[in-house]
This record gives C-alpha cells, structure tokens and sequence, in this order.
C-alpha cells in the first residue's frame, strides 16, 4: 500500500494521475506533462515532495560525525547554508545523495532520496555510535513544497518577509510564510531559481492553496513527477538508480568534486575513492541529442558501428530543446559516430557537454 502525503486530497481535488514512487502515492502528472514542463521553465511550478527524508544529526560532535559520515566537508559549512553530498559504502560505491543543511552550530538536516532514507539513516546512527551526536529520523514530521521557475521569488514574497533577494543559492533561514513556520531553502531539482519550504504537516494543505492563489496572477501550476523528472534532465541532474548507484563511484558519474578528501579525518570510502580519483573511468556520463523523433529510454544500448559503447540512463522529449535527449554512461575516448538501439533500430545521437540547458541568470 503506497503512503499518502498530507497532500493527497489535494491532488485528487486536482485531478491528477497517482502513482506508487518510492513506496509513496504521489502525483505523476494533474493534466498536460509538457504544460507543467513549461509553467516552471517560463513561469513556476508547483511540487509535492514530502517523500523526501528530513533526518537530523545534533550534539557537540555532530559536524565531525558527519565529516566521516559522507565525502563531503561538512564542518566546514556555514550556519544557514547547505551542501550537495553522497553517502558511499567502504567501495565508494554511492548508496545516495544528499543535501545537508546547517542549521546551527550542532544542527544538521540532511536531505535523502524517498526510496533511500531508512537506508540512510540506518547508516548514518551506524556511523556516527563512536561521536557525541545524536541522529533522528524526522521525515514523518515534516511536508516538503517547492516553487520552482523565474517567478518563484516574486511568488513567494508576497506570503513572506523573509529576506528572499538576499538568501543565496544553497543557503536556507528560518521564516514564516503565509503566518506559517517555515524553513525556506534556495535548492531545487528543476534547473531554475526556486525554493523548498520545510513545514509541519498540518500546514502543507493551506500552504499549497496559499501559494497557488499567490502565484495564479504569474501563471503558476501544479506540477507532478513527470515534468519534474523532464526538468532535472535538462538541466543534467542525476537521479538515484538512474545515473547514481551502489555500482559506481561519484568519479563514475563525473561528480568526483563532491569529494573532499583534504578534510580532516578519514571517511567511509576514503581508501577506495582515494585508489581511483586519478584514473579514468571505463565509462562517462555523457549527454545525448536524438537526430530524429524516436526517445532514448532508460536501459536501451548505445553503440557505434554496431557494436554496444554505452547504455541510457535516463531520456525523454525535450520541451525547451524540442528533441528527445538522454544521459547515457558512454565508453570514454568515444564521441562520434553513436546510436541509440531502440527497438533493433539503430537511431543517429550527438554527443553534448551537460547540462543540455542553463538558465539566464
């Protein structure tokens, strides 16, 4: 039985299209994908993600817990800024990544994929028994609800007072929006300006109608986990058990930045990480641009010559390109001449640098 959100009445009053995500019933679309596609490219949308994981780390050692926890330097994080992480196992494989908020000096949020979470947090109370800190799994206490688009901040500042023009990319403060508590973070998943409010649950039903009303005059819509998904791969974000897994490292995925290893202390997975760092790996992780109409899809073989080269991680129609694109681990030192299998067709595809869109900033 998939778990409802604190929204759910609300997407059925919308008509949307349910679907199981993660072990949660959640919204797959309210009508038109590449309406709700669009309304964050060009205006902003609307996102339930209370799936998501809120688990905290608090006490004295908490950032040193954290530091051994995953690759990141997190006590070298501010308070009331945040950092795109991973968690890895002793190969360096990536059992998830994460957004870890600092919420003060011996606060921390970290953020987990839905479908990963307990994992998560089995591994972070596992990892931290030998520091002063204490981890919790707070993701039954809190709604998750993202603006996403270049109209968000307007949006939003019309239901706050919080400092919005000053809060930075990757930083998150306290606030109260539309008379509610709130923690409003500068992230999201869609390749656009936006903002994920943290809120308790009892509060994400009046929160949405609030933001809708606000946001009605700018154009704003609902928006679900099609177009959600459709975004982040324009914008090359990678999605856990697509483009991330327990097989291969954060070098794998060209994400290897995300790993510090001057920080001080050793981490899980340093060893491993450390043996490969400077070796390239067998496979890269490559955008791709259909020639003709026909969509790459997660599993399909890319080849050259007729001979398999890669595999499709994730693909889709563009509705900003107006092309099918996809990620795909591609053999390294091979760029041309490639092919998508699909179906025993051998579909044309040119390799691009990522992420396939940028915003104007």
């Amino acid at each position: 039985m998939s778990r409802p959100t604190p929204l759910r009445d609300v997407h059925e009053a919308l008509g949307a299209t349910l679907t199981d995500f993660a072990g949660w019933l959640m919204p797959l679309r309210y009508g038109s994908e590449s309406a709700e596609h669009n309304a964050v490219r060009q205006a902003a949308g609307l996102f339930d993600l209370s799936h998501m994981g809120e688990i905290f780390v608090t006490g004295p050692q908490a950032a040193e817990a954290l530091d051994y926890a995953l690759v990141g330097h997190l006590s070298a994080l501010a308070t009331g800024r945040a950092r795109y992480t991973m968690i890895v196992d002793e190969r360096g494989g990536v059992l998830d990544d994460l957004i870890v908020y600092r919420l003060g000096d011996e606060e921390f949020m970290v953020v987990a994929n839905a479908s990963n979470y307990p994992k998560v947090d089995a591994e972070l109370k596992n990892r931290a028994k030998s520091y002063d800190a204490v981890v919790e799994d707070r993701s039954e206490q809190y709604a998750l609800i993202a603006v996403q688009g270049p109209r968000a901040q307007e949006i939003l500042a019309t239901l706050t007072d919080a400092d919005l023009a000053g809060l930075n990319y990757y930083a998150g403060l306290p606030g109260v929006v539309d008379g509610r508590q709130a923690l409003i973070a500068r992230t999201g998943y869609t390749g656009e300006d936006g903002f994920e409010l943290f809120v308790a649950n009892e509060d994400a039903v009046p929160l949405w109608h609030a933001l809708t009303s606000a946001g009605a005059p700018y154009g704003i819509k609902p928006a679900g986990l099609s177009s959600r998904d459709t975004l982040r791969l324009e914008a090359g974000m990678p999605l856990y058990g697509n483009e991330l897994s327990a097989e291969l490292t954060p070098f794998d995925a060209g994400l290897g930045r995300v790993v510090k290893f001057d920080k001080p202390g050793d981490f899980v997975g340093r060893s491993a990480l450390e043996a490969v760092k400077d070796t390239a790996p067998a496979r890269r992780l490559v955008g791709l641009v259909a020639r003709g109409r026909r969509v790459p899809r997660h599993g399909y073989p890319v080849t050259k010559d007729g001979a398999v080269v890669g595999e499709v991680t994730s693909g889709a129609p563009s509705q900003t390109l107006g092309k099918p694109i996809a990620l795909a681990y591609v053999d390294t030192g091979v760029s041309e001449g490639l092919a998508v299998d699909i179906r025993g067709s051998q579909e044309p595809v040119d390799l691009v640098e990522l992420p396939f869109y940028r915003r104007n900033k």
